[in-house]
């Protein structure tokens, strides 16, 4: 899997020349497998530059939502691909209470938030709500549980070619939870994050903040480091920065982070999420 960050902010974008070396745009990463699949993570205002970027007829693209909280979806209408005749997208997203997934965003893109109506759309559009169990897009598995964040919230599990990936980008497993003393199937995402290659977890709190933020549905530093030693993952990214930590503010967690790795000896590896970063999975 070849995986590139398009948005790694949380809340709200962030632009300006102090948030520049981390980025300013809202949750999109990009999973393209080997076979050819493409797979976007949330549509957050880094998926506008993830379009321009696209090759026309590339194959179909599924665009996975974990939620419709306003900065995962915002950059739906400026994705190009929308507005290509030819392009064929499914967009998919979290169980509603009653309502399609198409419903549910044609309340966003619409009047008067919108200037285009979703059935506008020029594309061959689908929508979809994710299936309970693991499903499979060409050679890739994937998975998706409800994790703890307001409303309803998926995490996301890709597994191809011997590598997972765990997508968990707004995400609380601490709260009201001791995780060093809680068996791992009673953790939040637990599942989906279980011995993965690569973590990209909500870390949106220095742990000094988060007494102010508990409940909100993110996470404190020192939570993502228990979740990711209790997952047993091999490499963790934060993500989901807070619109108030500028670079120089990140670059302080990701000391504070990799001293509390280290000091732990078996959380794997751990680094700040970038806009602009590539990785590359694959099995040794």
């Amino acid at each position: 899997m070849n995986i590139t960050f398009w948005g790694v902010r949380g809340s709200i974008p962030t632009p300006g020349p102090e948030c520049t070396g981390v980025g300013g745009n809202t949750p999109c990463v990009q999973v393209g497998c080997d076979d050819g699949t493409r797979v976007i993570l949330d549509a957050g205002s880094g998926i506008r530059g993830l379009g321009t970027a696209l090759e026309p007829g590339g194959g179909p693209l599924h665009i996975l939502l974990t939620h419709l909280h306003l900065d995962h979806i915002q950059g739906l209408l400026f994705f190009a691909p929308f507005f290509d005749d030819e392009a064929e997208i499914t967009v998919w997203g979290p169980p509603g209470g009653g309502r399609t997934l198409r419903e549910r965003l044609a309340r966003y893109l619409s009047s008067p938030l919108s200037p285009v109506e979703i059935r506008e759309l020029p594309a061959q559009v689908s929508f979809r709500d994710v299936p309970p169990d693991p499903w499979r897009l060409g050679d890739c598995e994937l998975s998706a549980a409800l994790v703890a964040h307001r409303g309803p919230t998926l995490g996301y599990r890709i597994e191809a070619g011997g590598c997972a990936l765990c997508y968990l980008p707004d995400h609380e497993p601490g709260l009201g939870v001791d995780m060093s003393a809680t068996p791992g199937e009673w953790i939040s995402g637990f599942g989906l994050a279980q011995d993965a290659d690569l973590l990209i977890h909500d870390c949106q709190y220095f742990d000094d903040e988060y007494r102010e933020h508990v409940g909100w549905g993110h996470s404190r530093l020192a939570d993502v480091h228990e979740f990711a030693v209790h997952a047993g993952a091999e490499r963790t990214l934060l993500f989901h920065h807070d619109p108030g930590h500028d670079d120089a503010a990140l670059d302080g967690m990701s000391r504070e982070a990799t001293q509390l790795w280290s000091a732990n000896g078996n959380g794997g590896e751990v680094a700040v999420a970038c806009e602009g970063d590539e990785l590359r999975l694959a099995s040794s």
